[in-house]
């Protein structure tokens, strides 16, 4: 029979019921974890926007300073940049429009030379300064001590500040004189030869210049003489265009300027040419690399590649067409954000297309105002903190007694009547509680007088968390053993046994977690170690193959002690392999365990065995030695049957790091 309508809805309230008290009970909490939360909260909402809006601040003013700071310091460089090439370029221009040197090389060669010297004196930044002529004859002076090359090349005496050659061509055949100056312009040695090889018609600045009958410039090219990496500047004589004057400029000089301009303790100077080809590089063996490039056969051709990482994002940005080729640019390199500033350089229609490029990490400028932001958000977050405290507090004070309440009404559900009642406090409703509390633990201590406690007693029962799982994954294993360690037992004392042991592992244990490896066990006086687990290790293979040669290093001068001292050697084998294995915790639920399991753990053993075999010390497995990107030196001794195992196992003894 169906039931009436109240009864329906009754029968839908008490099914309802379980499901509201659950969703209830997920939020009881006690009364000072509500409060602390409410205050908590609060503090934060005021907080955290006011740290954020100081330190969106900070940003923008420390970006806007390195911005202009990076500004500043572009245009120090391109004014020092523009200076070096004024000088020479006026010193050619100058040059074009003097009389005397229309003349045969060696006329009035004391004035002439007077000159050359004088106007090296006034450009420091020039390195050379010649006249090339029609019929082959060459008048060149040198500032010798500004470049080391000079003084290797020409074997100068000692105290040559200036040197100048002349070449000449009469009909009795060329003649070249070298001619070395000391500070004073005094001629303190002389050097002839009718060998000569160098004319001067046949180089691009001569040819450049004659042929089109206005200044030009020429290069990067690598000086004939010294080999250095050189820009010229080179212009007509006014009255006879087949006379042409030239100046050498050394790019290592404007790299030098650009290193000893850097803003930033990692700031980098670059300079491009119009063809977007690097030119002109801050660091030294950068600048190496640019003047290899240059040349047919480096000069070291065994020389390692230095890399610039910020290079290529820097060509990026200038592939990027913009209306302002006076930018700044902000990029990333392996995801450090910096920032670059890229003005175009040029003067008197040479050197047009020219791009000077200073960068730097963005944090050598943010840093310092990274600091501040960073001291301020800790005294905010302290600040913070002792809200937090405070909140903490104050909840505490309002729950103590509603707490004390709470352990009074557990003891009394428990039967437990020796207990003291809860303090009074200071908030009238709780002390009509514990009035009230009182009242009911008189009746129930009465109850108890008739009913056993035992029977009115709950019994509360506990859980146990649940163990991880041991996990498949690829690790390499070494395994340790002391030759005759069982001899050695025999011969000395259980104390002395333990102590030489102890001093062994003291000196292993460090080697092995310097080279990302932990010890899992130690196996009387063998060693179990193991990489990739529980740290992953990407290089793990070759960390396995060092540890173990710098553990033979260690081991072989501790053993030198020994045997000075009169103790006994502790010759150690070892065996390394690599593979996957079976990691993680393994045991009983009362006690448990780290550590590896499986065919590669066995093998590295096995391995470590093989060693009194063959008459080695570090035997690896093949795989080991194909995993290696490292350089290290392998003798292979071919396949070997390990004990227990049915396949062979191809071996190698690792000798050392190769050359």
């Amino acid at each position: 029979m169906a039931g009436t309508p109240s009864a329906v809805a009754g029968d839908a309230s008490a099914a309802a019921a379980p499901g509201q008290d659950a969703a209830q009970t997920r939020w009881v909490r006690p009364l000072r974890l509500h409060l602390s939360i409410v205050i908590i909260l609060l503090l934060i909402g005021i907080s955290v926007p006011l740290m954020w809006l100081t330190y969106a601040q900070g940003r923008r003013m420390a970006l806007a300073t390195a911005e202009e700071q990076m500004s500043q310091l572009s245009q120090r460089t391109i004014d020092r940049y523009r200076s070096i090439f004024g000088d020479g370029y006026s010193t050619v221009t100058v040059a074009s429009v003097l009389q005397p040197l229309l003349s045969p090389p060696s006329d009035d060669l004391k004035a002439k030379t007077d000159f050359l010297v004088k106007t090296l004196e006034g450009s420091p930044y020039t390195d050379g300064f010649y006249v090339g002529y029609p019929d082959g004859g060459f008048l060149h002076a040198v500032a010798v001590e500004r470049n080391p090359g000079w003084a290797k090349a020409l074997d100068a005496p000692v105290g040559t500040v200036f040197a100048v050659r002349t070449i000449d061509r009469p009909p009795s055949g060329p003649l070249q004189t070298w001619r070395f100056l000391d500070r004073g312009g005094a001629v303190i040695g002389e050097r002839q030869t009718d060998k000569v090889s160098y004319d001067p018609r046949r180089r691009p600045w001569y040819r450049a210049a004659s042929r089109a009958g206005a200044p030009v410039s020429v290069g990067p090219y690598v000086t004939a003489t010294t080999g250095s990496l050189a820009l010229t500047l080179a212009a007509p004589m006014a009255e006879n265009r087949q006379v042409v004057a030239g100046v050498d400029l050394l790019l290592e000089t404007i790299s030098r300027l650009l290193a000893r301009a850097a803003v930033s303790e990692h700031a980098r100077g670059y300079v491009f040419d119009y063809e977007k080809k690097l030119i002109v590089h801050s660091d030294e063996a950068m600048m190496q690399q640019i003047l290899d490039s240059y040349l047919p056969t480096p000069k070291d051709g065994g020389r390692s590649p230095v890399a610039d990482p910020a290079l290529e994002p820097i060509r990026e940005q200038l592939r990027v067409i913009s209306e302002n080729p006076d930018r700044t640019a902000r990029f990333e390199v392996d995801g450090e954000p910096y920032i670059a500033r890229i003005s175009s350089v040029g003067f008197s229609d040479l050197l047009r297309g020219n791009t000077i490029v200073i960068a730097a990490p963005l944090s050598d400028f943010t840093a310092p105002s990274q600091r501040l932001l960073t001291k301020n958000l800790a005294i905010t977050g302290i600040v913070l903190l002792a809200g937090i405290m405070a909140a903490l507090l104050v909840a505490r004070l309002i729950s103590r007694a509603l707490l004390g309440l709470s352990e009074d009404a557990r003891h009394i559900g428990n039967l437990d009547f020796e207990a003291p009642p809860a303090k009074r406090s200071w908030i009238a409703e709780i002390n009509t509680l514990a009035r009230a509390l009182a009242s009911a633990r008189e009746a129930i201590r009465t109850f108890a007088l008739y009913v056993p406690r035992e029977l009115v007693r709950n019994i509360v029962a506990s859980g146990q968390a649940s163990a991880g799982k041991a996990v498949r994954q690829e690790v390499s294993v070494l395994f340790t053993d002391i030759r005759d360690f069982t001899t050695i037992s025999e011969q000395h004392s259980p104390e002395e046994v333990v102590g030489m042991l102890s001093t062994y592992f003291d000196l292993m244990n460090p080697i092995v977690e310097r080279h990302n490896g932990v010890i899992v066990q130690y196996l009387g006086d063998s060693i179990y170690a193991m990489w990739n687990a529980p740290v992953a290790d990407p290089t793990h293979v070759d960390d396995a193959c060092r540890c173990a040669l710098e553990l033979k290093a260690a081991i072989d001068a501790f053993n030198a002690a020994n045997r000075q001292a009169g103790r006994p050697e502790l010759v150690t084998r070892f065996g390394v392999h690599t593979g996957e294995a079976v990691v993680g915790s393994v045991g009983a639920q009362a006690r448990r365990q780290y550590t590896g399991m499986g065919d590669t753990v066995n093998v590295a053993s096995r391995l470590e065995g093989m060693n009194k075999e063959y008459g080695t010390t570090i035997l690896v497995s093949g795989t080991v030695r194909e995993r290696c990107t490292a350089p290290f030196a392998f003798r292979g001794l071919g396949v070997a049957k390990a004990k227990g195992r049915s396949e062979g196992i191809e071996i190698f003894e690792l000798e050392g790091v190769a050359p």
